[in-house]
């Protein structure tokens, strides 16, 4: 009993370590730019510059089915699976547009990279394009992101927008910021292109 004890105290010890050096990992990891514009009692305007980003396709219409085989093809690129055998920084957030034609993901590219100096993905269902500015409005929730979360907190922010007379235009998007081993502090956002004049 009292070995049971210490393994489930040692066992504790070495989860709370590795949180702590996960999320300390995270914070050093480059987040895409952006400028709030304005904020809002449940959600704020972003103002987002141009950004690279390599993208894969599929027609997943679901977040279960678009995650692991979106992620496991980018991540196959960044960390060396291009023309120069170069490894590319991992950045945050993760991007998915998730709908019942064609869905996506992308990661955003290290803000040193150009599309001309990128090195060219070996599959060729990974592309690399820029993403022109963009005002969006997000709204965050926390804990590990699924399907009925993206609907609900989509719904919310669509609600929250036809309240303030805001036009929106395009899907609703989810961006993911953590990895999958990280337990708390996780961050997950929803956004969708706006109309805004500043």
């Amino acid at each position: 009993m009292k070995n049971i004890k210490q393994n489930s105290l040692l066992l504790t010890a070495l989860l709370i370590t590795l949180q702590y050096y996960t999320v300390m990992a995270a914070e050093k990891t480059e987040t895409q730019s952006y400028r709030v514009v304005r904020t809002e009692t449940e959600f704020e305007i972003r103002l987002y510059p141009p950004a690279i980003l390599a993208t894969v396709t599929s027609s997943a219409k679901s977040y279960k089915d678009l995650a692991n085989p979106g992620f496991r093809k980018l991540a196959t690129y960044i960390f060396g699976g291009n023309q120069s055998n170069q490894s590319i920084a991992m950045t945050s957030p993760v991007h998915m547009d998730i709908n019942d034609t064609i869905s996506s993901m992308s990661f955003v590219m290290p803000s040193n990279y150009t599309k001309e100096n990128l090195p060219k993905p070996n599959n060729s269902e990974v592309q690399v394009h820029t993403m022109d500015q963009e005002y969006v409005a997000a709204i965050s929730f926390g804990g590990y992101a699924n399907d009925d979360d993206i609907k609900t907190y989509s719904t919310k922010l669509e609600n929250a927008l036809k309240a303030k007379a805001i036009s929106y235009q395009g899907n609703f998007r989810f961006l993911g910021y953590n990895a999958p081993y990280q337990f708390w502090g996780r961050r997950n956002e929803i956004i969708v292109g706006i109309s805004w004049v500043e």
